[in-house]
């Protein structure tokens, strides 16, 4: 055996560490969906993934851990689904357009299954700790990453120069938080509509003539691909 060869057994033992880890989190964050951050226990996960109680604490070692890796993997999937594949849009207004077309995409399955940006706000918005700033920076990034988008769409010329930025940004925020009330808390039919036209409306006072124009609206939406309605 060569000096320098690395032992196959260890690093078959780190993959399967790492695979069980993996599922462990995605059941976690399944769970997480649907009762809170909160509501996360070595033991419940454990009773899902038919795994012991030790064994599920061997990957994570407390449920502070299980619940920031939870936040980071549901971050790393909206990442995937909402802003990595707007990014094939050209920079300004239809990038801006994509990134909201795919964020009411994830919001519309989210509907039934819950958020866990809105849910972890509402459980940890005034307790300090790991968990809390793991959230606060993941919806940072997000955050960051519209706002950056509605400066692009100012330098292409696309919305005005003069136009706050930061509260475009925020509006556009808000119309995420307003429809997951409406729709998942009131379960009032037509909130995905609304949400729509309050963003198509939020460009609209910011617009200038070289504003490209929406796809989207000029085009009938193809069969079977609207969004869920509301229940």
């Amino acid at each position: 055996m060569s000096v320098n060869a690395v032992p196959a057994k260890p690093a078959r033992a780190a993959q399967k560490g790492q695979q069980t880890k993996a599922v462990i989190v995605d059941a976690a964050l399944a769970l997480a969906a649907q009762i809170g951050l909160e509501g996360l226990s070595i033991g419940a996960v454990a009773e899902i993934t038919k795994m012991s109680k030790s064994g599920v604490f061997a990957h994570f070692g407390s449920r502070e851990e299980l619940q920031i890796s939870v936040v980071r993997e549901y971050h790393a999937r909206f990442e995937q689904e909402v802003f990595f594949p707007a990014l094939s849009a050209p920079r300004g207004l239809p990038r801006l357009r994509a990134m909201f077309a795919n964020w009411m995409k994830r919001t519309s399955t989210e509907i039934d299954s819950g958020c866990i940006y809105i849910s972890g706000a509402s459980e940890f918005d005034d307790r300090p700790g790991p968990v809390r700033d793991a959230l606060v920076e993941s919806v940072s990034i997000w955050q960051a990453a519209v706002l950056r988008a509605i400066v692009q769409s100012q330098t292409e010329g696309h919305l005005r120069a003069d136009a706050d930025e930061r509260q475009l940004a925020f509006e556009i925020h808000g119309l995420i938080l307003a429809l997951h009330y409406e729709a998942r808390f009131l379960q009032v039919p037509g909130s995905i509509g609304r949400a729509t036209v309050g963003f198509n409306n939020i460009l609209a006072r910011s617009a200038t003539p070289n504003a490209p124009a929406d796809p989207a609206a000029a085009a009938p939406a193809p069969a079977g691909r609207r969004l869920k309605p509301v229940r």
